[in-house]
């Protein structure tokens, strides 16, 4: 193997090769239709699907437009940055803190509008650890940035989880970012909705645009524009987000495409300083919009918020001369005329008791209590106070136009955007494994094989349902299909534990040759290089409320080394390689795909693991069952049969220990992955019933199922030999195992 097409460890990538990005015809369509429609179809698209091409391709063309608007910058050490940084954080902050000072009512509509950006902080590092940059030391240090912001998986004490409990103390209470009308409820306007979804376009291509994560990673962090809103600590001090910039930029100095890295971490570094100068104007204009409103606009604008569902409720209640039902069912409402008309109504004319009936009605008992809030509620009771003590009608209503000037600017540049990268093009058919492979693993540059891996990855769980029914006479698992409860799936994973796992471990008495040893190892490797890969999309911004998700999530960060390169298993197994003179490319690289040390029909394992993990909504059920079966099989007989052929040839045991200490049943990932089924299937059954526990109980077996399709191969092969000879007896349990991973 030529030595350039090597892959030394340590991994000091700065960037991975640009290469165009494919996207099907199709996904051309729909995504020119996502972008010509409003901003909000925009920020839905990228938030609300994470498994469709469609997605991918809005993102590359969001990236475009605001990336092409960034402006060159001169060279710069870290400490340059972050001073530049400080400056601007210095002439932000006088704003900031006006804003937080404001009157309550101000106050809180400035903190609804920027809660779209505070509540999706740091999605960009969501999967920039993935199968294609694993194991990167920059990777791994922002991961370990990441696992800090994440609560080091426990949601609760994590940076998100923060801001909000800070929301919620200062009077801002919204749905979860995911929800269908988030946006709404944050009156977000245009401006502040094309800002997060630039954010969430970078978290859909981070291994594409790593240069940019490392630059709006440690912007974010440095300017802290939430934290001085909110009022609050910084969960990631800037000292600890510019260590990883002083480190990427030294790394920059040893790569080839360095010196393009930096121009292109630096552009993105000028750009969110933009993009937060922008937003603060807008708050600010915002604010004094807001404090600018007569008490009769401030009505109007709760009449605006409540009229698309108030009309139809008053069919018989007229206001002037026309009904309510038409004056509030027109687009748009004419509301300056409707508050002089709603002024002069009888409806606000004091009753015998000195109150009026629309104050009656909006009050405990009354036939509109409850449809206005308390904030509302008094703005009314002080607008019917003021009309009744004859204060003057004041109609001329400013509209408001926050940021809408900067906003219709990055709209055009979206709708005109047209990356040169981008190629459309149906994905090609009848790939063989190697190729397919290739694709799956470098997805941001092939989403137009998506469909094609989500297929794969069905078809692989299809096929493993045949253990269903003759599982048990697996030599490392058993698949045989069972009705769950917690205690029946903690009895089959002890005795799979115990019966073929422990206690037929005998040490080898004759240990295999040097060049035997090797081949063996090389039958795992394929599989050890996307170590965790399975979960790499668990618990992505919008997905991590459930316990399992956070659960998951821990396991996969324990596979990355939870930030430290060291203990990564991917570096690990290269290191195993390393110590038998095998040198592999990177998995991303093309020379992967002519690679001679790791045979052809080992592919198939990795290739359904893969494509599992690029379908984390589809398959959650199938993945939680497939992190099962992979975790278990760390333990055992196997496990230590290997690390004593290793030893004997004095050969690297570092994966091999990992897996048996991490693994381990009692407390370590094989324990946690079944306690990570019960916790969701009790979630199930207290939303859905005992019907809907077993119907998810069977998807996932099915994921546990097609771990054991690729584990048991001798078995598969007699049991397929059977179907074909039905009256052959049943299979018995094989003497040996022909593993595929």
């Amino acid at each position: 193997m030529n030595a350039h097409t090597e892959f030394p460890l340590p991994d000091l990538t700065t960037s991975l090769p640009r290469a165009p990005f494919h996207f099907s015809p199709k996904a051309a369509e729909e995504a020119a239709a996502v972008i010509a429609g409003e901003p909000a179809g925009i920020f839905r698209q990228l938030l609300g699907d994470q498994e469709s091409e469609t997605t991918l391709l809005v993102a590359r063309r969001t990236l475009e437009a605001f990336l092409s608007a960034a402006p060159s910058q001169p060279r710069a050490d870290a400490d340059a940055i972050a001073a530049w940084l400080e400056q601007t954080r210095t002439e932000l902050a006088p704003d900031l803190f006006a804003l937080r000072e404001a009157a309550p009512e101000t106050r809180e509509l400035v903190l609804r509008q920027r809660a779209p950006l505070a509540l999706l902080g740091g999605c960009w590092l969501d999967t920039v650890s993935q199968a294609a940059t694993q194991p990167s030391v920059i990777v791994n240090r922002l991961f370990g940035q990441y696992f800090h912001l994440q609560g080091e998986g426990i949601p609760q004490r994590g940076q998100l989880a923060r801001r909000r409990r800070a929301l919620t103390e200062l009077g801002v209470h919204l749905p979860e970012i995911e929800a269908s009308d988030f946006l709404r409820q944050a009156e977000a306007r245009p401006l502040t909705v094309l800002h997060a979804a630039f954010h969430l376009a970078l978290s859909r291509l981070p291994a594409s645009f790593l240069p940019e994560v490392i630059g709006v990673h440690y912007a974010m962090a440095a300017l802290g524009i939430d934290d001085l809103l909110l009022g609050t600590e910084p969960h990631l001090p800037e000292a600890e987000a510019r260590t990883v910039l002083a480190d990427y930029l030294s790394l920059t100095d040893q790569s080839p495409t360095g010196d393009a890295d930096r121009r292109r971490t630096l552009a993105a570094i000028a750009l969110v300083l933009r993009l937060e100068r922008e937003h603060t104007a807008l708050l600010t204009e915002l604010a004094a919009w807001h404090e600018g409103l007569s008490l009769d606009a401030r009505v109007a604008q709760i009449v605006a918020r409540h009229a698309p569902f108030a009309g139809r409720q008053h069919r018989s209640v007229r206001m002037g001369d026309r009904l309510l039902s038409d004056w509030l069912g027109s687009e748009p409402v004419d509301l300056a005329a409707f508050i002089a008309e709603f002024r002069a109504s009888r409806q606000l004319r004091p009753g015998r008791d000195g109150t009026c009936r629309f104050l009656k009605s909006i009050k405990f008992g009354g036939p509109m209590f409850g449809i206005f809030d308390e904030r509302e509620a008094a703005t009314f009771t002080a607008w019917a106070h003021a009309v009744e003590a004859g204060e003057p009608a004041d109609l001329d209503f400013a509209a408001n136009t926050a940021g809408d000037d900067r906003a219709d600017a990055w709209a055009e540049a979206l709708r005109r955007t047209a990356p040169e990268d981008v190629v459309i093009a149906d994905a090609e058919s009848g790939l063989d494994d190697r190729r397919l492979f290739h694709r799956v693993v470098n997805v941001e540059q092939y989403p137009h094989i998506l469909a094609t891996a989500r297929d794969r990855a069905e078809a692989g769980l299809t096929d493993a349902e045949i253990l269903f029914t003759h599982g048990a006479g697996g030599r490392l698992t058993n698949a045989e299909y069972f009705d769950y409860t917690p205690e029946g799936l903690m009895e089959r994973v002890e005795r799979v534990y115990w019966d073929k796992l422990v206690d037929p471990y005998q040490p080898l008495t004759e240990i295999p040759d040097r060049d035997e040893v090797i081949f063996e190892q090389t039958t795992f490797a394929l599989g050890s290089l996307i170590d965790g890969s399975w979960a790499h999309r668990i618990g992505n911004l919008g997905r991590n409320h459930r316990q399992s998700d956070a659960m998951l999530f821990g396991i996969y960060a324990d596979e990355m080394g939870r930030g430290d390169v060291t203990k990564n298993h991917i570096t690990l197994i290269h290191q195993v390689l390393a110590s038998m003179d095998i040198h592999l490319p990177h998995i991303r690289q093309p020379e992967f795909l002519e690679q001679g040390d790791l045979p052809d029909h080992l592919y198939g394992f990795s290739i359904h693991q893969v494509c599992l993990s690029l379908f984390p909504d589809t398959f959650y059920n199938e993945i939680l069952g497939y992190n099962l079966g992979i975790e278990m099989f760390g333990l055992g007989e196997m496990r230590l049969h290997e690390i004593q052929k290793l030893r004997r040839h004095k050969f690297d045991v570092s994966y091999e220990e990992a897996h048996l200490s991490i693994d381990n049943f009692s407390a370590g990932h094989a324990r946690q992955s079944a306690d990570i089924i019960v916790s969701y299937l009790d979630d199930v059954r207290r939303h859905s019933g005992d019907a809907a526990v077993q119907q998810e109980w069977r998807r996932i077996w099915r994921g546990y199922a097609s771990f054991a399709y690729f584990v048991e191969h001798q078995l598969v092969k007699q049991v397929r030999a059977q179907e074909r000879t039905p009256a052959a007896s049943a299979p018995a349990p094989p003497d040996d195992v022909d593993l595929l991973i």
